[in-house]
């Protein structure tokens, strides 16, 4: 480091017969095409910039595009709240002592509610009722436009069970308990973490986006086991297997299951990353679809452990953060060496 021979040019046998020779300024190899190198394969600068979609269409890229779940569930829960709403004063005016029942607990003075459901920790119940509630609106309030089908998620075509479904089975939607109950075998069986939801839920919609297809009563299953398939595979350390999966489910078979997840990374364009910030713009948007619909996340009062801990954790960060604000803010600097203290990421490799 410091050494401007050894960093801005190489080193060659001319330099190291003459050390005292002046250095020739460095000129760039011209670059050799694709067909100089016999390389036909796509650069990745030639594919199609997907951050060039507008981003309302690609919300499972930008973190700052409202999820589609979110916004397919807003219909359903004005009805539900005008419901309510006439509800309500329809017991007011047949009982006028009709105190109305305590939807929600409030922190007072003496108490403090909080749940124990983190964007680093997520609560594994509760956020899979959250995803299947998801899915259900998905397919409740889908784009009934012709849109391409994909035969690969079509039920009909690559059953899960052995068992004939009914003639009309693409007419009739699933309720929210029966994708919940499936969701729920998944991940309990394949022992999956909370956050491998929230990742399922990512890939659902950019599959919705990139392959301009809807979820439908005919496909949702092989749809989310893609997707729950893809997101053991990129999130958790030790990934769940095809074969095991053909454990859960008895009647589908490796070959199945092994081009489900091809032509499902196919549809997405390879492109499984998924940022920080898409993740947690997911976490905040599944935490208020259920507060909407009343399927809040379970709170517990403050206890003394509880405290102390989130006390000891706060006094750690702040005793880290201020050793580091110490060596960064001295109080006298040399004119020599002046420099601007600034606060930025940096990537060691």
């Amino acid at each position: 480091m410091g050494n401007t021979t050894s960093c801005c040019v190489s080193s060659s046998p001319k330099h190291r017969r003459n050390n005292h020779s002046r250095l020739e300024p460095y000129r760039p190899e011209p670059e050799l095409s694709r067909e100089d190198t016999g390389c036909n394969l796509q650069h990745i600068s030639d594919r199609e910039n997907l951050d060039d979609l507008p981003m309302e269409y690609n919300p499972s890229d930008h973190p700052r595009a409202s999820t589609i779940f979110l916004s397919k569930s807003q219909t359903d829960v004005r009805e539900k709240r005008k419901s309510l709403y006439i509800n309500h004063f329809t017991h007011i005016s047949e009982n006028k002592h009709y105190p109305g029942p305590v939807r929600r607990k409030y922190s007072s003075c003496s108490t403090i509610f909080l749940d124990d459901s983190t964007v680093s920790q997520p609560n594994l119940k509760y956020t899979i009722k959250c995803v299947a509630l998801a899915i259900y609106y998905h397919i409740k309030n889908r784009d009934v436009d012709g849109r391409m089908l994909v035969d690969i998620f079509d039920e009909k075509l690559h059953p899960l069970t052995k068992s004939e479904l009914p003639p009309d089975y693409e007419k009739h939607d699933p309720e929210q308990k029966q994708i919940y109950r499936f969701v729920r075998t998944l991940f309990s069986a394949a022992q999956l973490t909370a956050e491998c939801a929230i990742v399922t839920l990512v890939y659902l919609e950019r599959l919705l986006t990139y392959a301009e297809i809807d979820i439908s009563p005919s496909n949702w299953k092989r749809i989310v086991l893609g997707a729950i398939l893809l997101a053991s595979k990129v999130w958790d350390d030790q990934a769940v297997w095809n074969v095991d999966y053909c454990q859960i489910l008895k009647d589908i078979t490796v070959e199945d299951m092994n081009e489900l997840e091809r032509q499902f990374l196919e549809l997405l364009q390879f492109n499984i990353n998924v940022p920080s910030s898409v993740y947690a713009k997911y976490y905040f948007d599944l935490r208020s679809m259920a507060e909407a619909n009343n399927l809040s996340f379970p709170l517990e009062p403050l206890s003394r452990e509880k405290a102390q801990k989130l006390e000891a954790i706060s006094r750690l960060c702040d005793d880290i953060y201020k050793d580091l604000r110490k060596q960064a803010k001295k109080r006298s600097v040399s004119a020599d060496n002046l420099a601007v203290v600034r606060w930025c990421p940096a990537i060691i490799s």
